[in-house]
């Protein structure tokens, strides 16, 4: 049989690590090893929600990963289950790293919102606790680096982003039509510096979205980086210790199960009101404009993505021993 032991916070991440080689390998009973493993995960640890010293839920969102999608969903979540829906206010330009005087700023503003409600926002990380405020309850979204970054690519060239953009800011210049038409593939060979994904490099002004691990990481100088070990290991902690869930895109039936038995007050009856208007969700925010990217090409961007990638699948683990802790009958029969 497999020695089980409990799990807490602090070896959470290298039980991530394990826990397919013990599947794979540690018992010759397939059923024995889940059922210990399976006593070995406690939901009410792995749920940061009781660490919430307010009601509030802070989406502080990461771009293309769904956050639009999921937004949507939470805005007719907060009509059935009765709590308040605000949300950043579109900007001329987003700032997602804020001083230490805007963080403080904008944790007050959220923990003032009435409660029960939600606030959403592009921006890092922020711990309202380091200003003397109760916690908020964090939740966010993942997706696959590479398809992430992808995505962001021929967003930021959709023409209906500069129409919007125009709209709300008519003297906003348009961009160059040669940056407009190149393609991501293209980008990518030539070693163009757009596309060159440099560890170590650092990205300001509108912010770095190339990587979501800085929305988790925070706000400090040591997060700018790209793909470094420093803020691997701030962004990992701070799911770790704060995010109540943590979804992920391309399991979204898990990250709605999780959802709505972790945070049920926010999330009851998210898997029915999503999959009831499944059509109207998945044309949220879809690119028609985003042409198929050979897999050769996005083997190449996942050399300079490691740790990236490594923060995903971080994510993923954690998410699944969220689900598994519930010991639902569908989560781990035929595994």
């Amino acid at each position: 049989m497999c020695n089980s032991r409990k799990i807490d916070d602090s070896d959470g991440i290298a039980w991530a690590n394990e826990t397919h080689s013990l599947l794979r390998s540690c018992c010759t009973n397939k059923e024995t090893c889940i059922s210990s493993l399976l006593e070995s995960l406690d939901a009410s640890e792995l749920n940061n929600t009781r660490h919430a010293g307010i009601e509030v839920v802070f989406f502080n969102r990461v771009p293309k990963v769904g956050s639009q999608t999921f937004m949507e969903l939470l805005r007719r979540l907060s009509m059935k289950n009765v709590f308040g829906f605000h949300r950043d206010h579109i900007q001329r330009v987003e700032t997602i790293r804020l001083a230490p005087s805007d963080q403080l700023n904008l944790a007050t503003h959220v923990i003032n919102y009435k409660p029960p409600a939600v606030y959403v926002k592009h921006v890092c990380f922020t711990n309202f606790t380091q200003y003397g405020l109760p916690e908020p309850i964090y939740v966010n979204l993942v997706r696959d680096p590479i398809e992430r970054v992808i995505s962001w690519y021929y967003y930021v060239r959709a023409p209906w982003y500069y129409v919007e953009r125009k709209q709300a800011f008519p003297d906003i210049p348009l961009p160059d039509p040669h940056w407009l038409k190149k393609d991501f593939e293209t980008c990518v060979l030539q070693g163009d510096r757009e596309c060159r994904y440099l560890e170590g490099e650092s990205h300001e002004g509108i912010g770095d979205h190339r990587r979501q691990s800085l929305f988790f990481c925070g706000h400090s100088d040591f997060c700018t980086p790209f793909n470094t070990l420093g803020a691997l290991q701030r962004a990992k902690k701070a799911v770790e210790r704060h995010y109540a869930v943590v979804g992920v895109l391309e399991d979204l039936n898990s990250t709605l199960t999780v959802l709505e038995n972790y945070i049920p007050l926010f999330f009851k009856g998210a898997t029915q009101v999503y999959w009831d208007e499944v059509d109207r969700f998945t044309r949220i925010n879809r690119n028609m404009f985003k042409p198929p990217v050979r897999e050769e090409v996005k083997e190449l961007v996942r050399q300079n993505f490691t740790r990236e990638i490594e923060f995903y699948q971080f994510c993923r683990q954690r998410l699944h021993r969220q689900l598994l802790a519930l010991r639902l009958p569908s989560t781990h029969s035929g595994a």
